[in-house]
């Protein structure tokens, strides 16, 4: 099976500063993991798909042309990046405006993935969607965790940006790839 995720991108220039903040994260506070992807917003958590089409699940391209004409009817939207924020102990990320627009989006996308191709989050189910840009994560130690924000919580990060694509990654067995774009309202 492959694996995927769906994600909003912040702009070229964004992305560069919130990898320069990762890098310290890695440098510091021996926390790399979120380097393993590029910046992104999760709208649709990791699924598998499986690499050759089945009777289960249609070919890669199928998903793709599905999200693109999905994508075309919607506008693009406004994202708000507000300070730094945590899922305590473990996770350090910049906090990301939870907009109607953004919330809606995220839940017309898990709804089109459930009944058009079959792909679901069970965790959503249990706990609600915050959007967020994570910058240290899985490997940062609780020691870590504790070191490191105070030095982020109150720290400044103010940036929005319009979002005009979703993107759809895919893991190469060592870090997260865009695979395929898909324009709002092309």
């Amino acid at each position: 099976m492959d694996r995927y995720f769906l994600a909003l991108f912040p702009p070229e220039y964004l992305q560069e500063e919130v990898c320069c903040i990762q890098q310290k994260f890695a440098e510091q506070y021996h926390s790399c993991k979120a380097l393993n992807s590029p910046p992104h917003i999760t709208l649709q958590p990791p699924f598998d798909w499986p690499p050759d089409a089945s009777t289960a699940h249609p070919p890669i391209t199928a998903l793709i042309q599905g999200l693109t004409a999905w994508a075309n009817s919607l506008q693009p939207l406004p994202v708000q990046l507000s300070g730094f924020d945590v899922f305590e102990p473990r996770v350090i990320y910049i906090h990301v405006q939870p907009t109607p627009a953004l919330l809606a989006l995220q839940t017309q996308l898990q709804h089109y993935c459930a009944t058009v191709w079959d792909i679901r989050d069970t965790r959503l189910q249990s706990r609600s969607f915050i959007p967020h840009m994570t910058v240290a994560f899985r490997d940062l130690t609780r020691a870590n965790f504790y070191a490191s924000w105070p030095h982020f919580q109150d720290r400044p990060f103010e940036h929005h940006f319009i979002a005009s694509c979703l993107t759809l990654l895919k893991h190469n067995g060592q870090r997260w790839e865009t695979f395929s774009q898909a324009i709002f309202g092309a």
